[in-house]
């Protein structure tokens, strides 16, 4: 009798042990890849952990960093935002043009403004237009890019202004400006995505867009919001990054969207929509840029680099379609 409840009870408990270890090593792989990264990285470069390299590292991933989080909106109700280097480009020389001319503050909210208008043309031409979410910002991205290039004229505009240098050069104690201000985006998309009715809203249209839309669910606008959301987080960057050059320049974007890319899927947010978290686009970034400090730390071209990241891509796209259909099946069975 003793041995019959135990061969019942083994029965119960091995699909909640299956469950438990191949599930969480899905969602939470992640995390172990960033961790392992980070001990195998501190033995090839013994200057990894120095606290200096660890903050030069953080500031070249605010740059992207706060492009992704905006992405991570977009990419979790199903889309994709292909236009990001163009409008980080183009908020660049606007913005830099303006500092000597006007003000900083004028420059800030003008490139701002550049941002929050070009995810508001992608939107509309998601939502309303209907067309496709990667020929439509493909197309936008060339255009945003295009308009940088005719308003500098090709030429770069130098900044003059000192206090221009504050966002993205300056510190606040051992930490850099641009630093904090990822952390605090990073803050309140996360607590936004995770924590309220919006966000979840987020996730319910990028799960089933049509069951979201009856249940009453204003999903044209929700998926418009993110637009705008991913084009303001790329006029952030783009401002951080003439600030720290003083200067601005049209060809800045060229190969940003890849890395921005690669960032949000590496971290685990599907491309199929539904699902990913900000924090997780934070490990993506950082394991992205850890990646180059160590390739770069030994001497290793920036052509293989191109590779390597494309290679992670490929690999981090493979692990969400089987994760997703793994666990797709484990649900129905």
């Amino acid at each position: 009798m003793d041995n019959n409840l135990l061969q019942q009870e083994s029965v119960k408990l091995s699909p909640l042990k299956q469950i438990n270890f191949k599930t969480l090593s899905l969602k939470y792989g992640v995390v172990v890849a960033f961790l392992t990264l980070i001990v195998v990285s501190s033995f090839l470069y013994t200057g990894f952990l120095n606290p200096t390299n660890i903050f030069n590292m953080l500031s070249q991933l605010a740059i992207i960093g706060i492009m992704a989080a905006g992405m991570t909106y977009v990419m979790i109700t199903g889309g994709l935002d292909m236009s990001v280097g163009g409008i980080y480009a183009a908020t660049a020389v606007v913005a830099a043009s303006l500092v000597d001319t006007s003000s900083i503050l004028v420059a800030v909210l003008v490139g701002l403004c550049v941002g929050l208008v070009s995810g508001l043309i992608n939107g509309v031409l998601v939502t309303t237009l209907k067309v496709p979410p990667f020929v439509a910002t493909l197309g936008t991205g060339s255009v945003f890019t295009g308009f940088a290039l005719v308003y500098s004229n090709a030429q770069p505009f130098f900044v003059k202004n000192p206090d221009y240098k504050f966002f993205g050069s300056h510190y606040i104690g051992a930490i850099p400006v641009s630093v904090i201000i990822m952390f605090g985006i990073f803050i309140i998309l996360g607590i936004s995505l995770a924590y309220t009715l919006y966000g979840k809203s987020l996730y319910a249209v990028g799960g089933n867009k049509e069951a979201s839309h009856l249940a009453g669910l204003k999903t044209n606008k929700l998926i418009l919001s993110t637009y705008m959301i991913s084009g303001l987080c790329a006029s952030i960057s783009g401002i951080i990054l003439s600030s720290r050059l003083a200067q601005g320049q049209a060809n800045i974007g060229a190969s940003i969207t890849l890395d921005v890319i690669a960032a949000v899927v590496i971290g685990g947010t599907s491309l199929s929509g539904g699902q990913g978290a900000i924090w997780r686009t934070f490990i993506g970034g950082s394991i992205l840029i850890m990646i180059s400090n160590v390739l770069d730390s030994l001497s290793i071209s920036s052509y293989w680099q191109q590779i390597f990241k494309g290679s992670i891509i490929i690999i981090a796209v493979m692990i969400d379609f089987y994760g997703r259909n793994y666990l797709q099946n484990k649900g129905g069975s």
